[in-house]
């Protein structure tokens, strides 16, 4: 008796999964499923754009001094940690040298102001991107609404297979609790826990409030927003009467950050 009592149990619960599976897979096939959504600030208006996307002015960044204060404001507010070691650092902005940002533009007779100018990267909100194909649980997504690659944190399971299918090294890990080395909270932004990944998000919370990105609003012009398909917005403005170029454009991930040098 208690072994066929201890076979009818395993099968109820075996059925009682298989139920309870439909309104799961259901909830994460659906975009507003991801976490609760940015409310609007009453008496704000949100920011909106078919496809968001920015231009970095390199010209106008050409030295450190000019693109530090830009990371620091990006994640002062997101509360990203500081580590003294660098094999745990957390970034979401951060300054490179221009072979690293364009290995695929190297040119041996190039400007040398250029290989000592600071490229500023980050996560380039690809219209195409790997990384959400490679995620088993839709931690990290496209939204539909406006383009832009989001995290939720809570689906994170740190498998770190969006980080290997990033060619742009874009996602960085939580080896450690962040927690602790973050200088000042920022108590409007959430926080990270150990063993997950983040990554900028193109201040989408700011955008809600109809705030422009905190780097946007501190580079004094350096770095323009706007809707990528929109033919009168700034962008689309800038991108006519300038050169641009984007990082590792031969992949087809169709990056959505472009570049003024």
């Amino acid at each position: 008796m208690d072994s066929c009592r201890r076979r009818f149990l395993k099968m109820a619960g075996i059925a009682a999964v298989g139920l309870g599976t439909q309104p799961v897979i259901q909830a994460v096939a659906s975009d507003s499923s991801h976490g609760p959504q940015p409310q609007v600030r009453k008496g704000s208006k949100a920011l909106l754009a078919k496809q968001w996307a920015m231009v970095i002015d390199t010209r106008k960044l050409q030295h450190e001094e000019d693109v530090e204060p830009l990371i620091e404001v990006c994640h002062a507010i997101h509360n990203v940690p500081h580590f003294e070691n660098k094999n745990h650092e957390i970034k979401w902005l951060w300054e490179t040298h221009y072979h690293n940002a364009f290995p695929d533009n190297a040119n041996p007779h190039q400007s040398e102001e250029i290989h000592h100018r600071p490229f500023l990267v980050l996560c380039n909100h690809c219209q195409n991107p790997p990384c959400v194909r490679a995620c088993p649980t839709q931690a990290t997504f496209k939204r539909e609404s406006d383009g832009i690659v989001l995290m939720d944190f809570h689906r994170c399971i740190g498998c770190r297979f969006c980080m290997a299918a990033c060619p742009y090294g874009s996602r960085s890990f939580n080896f450690r609790d962040p927690r602790p080395f973050i200088k000042e909270q920022n108590k409007a932004f959430p926080t990270r826990m150990m063993g997950v990944v983040e990554k900028c998000n193109f201040c989408a919370e700011r955008l809600a409030v109809g705030e422009a990105p905190a780097c946007v609003e501190a580079s004094n012009g350096a770095i323009v927003f706007g809707d990528l398909d929109d033919p009168d917005s700034e962008v689309r403005e800038v991108l006519r009467h300038n050169f641009t170029i984007r990082r590792k454009q031969s992949l087809g991930t169709e990056p959505c950050v472009y570049y003024i040098v």
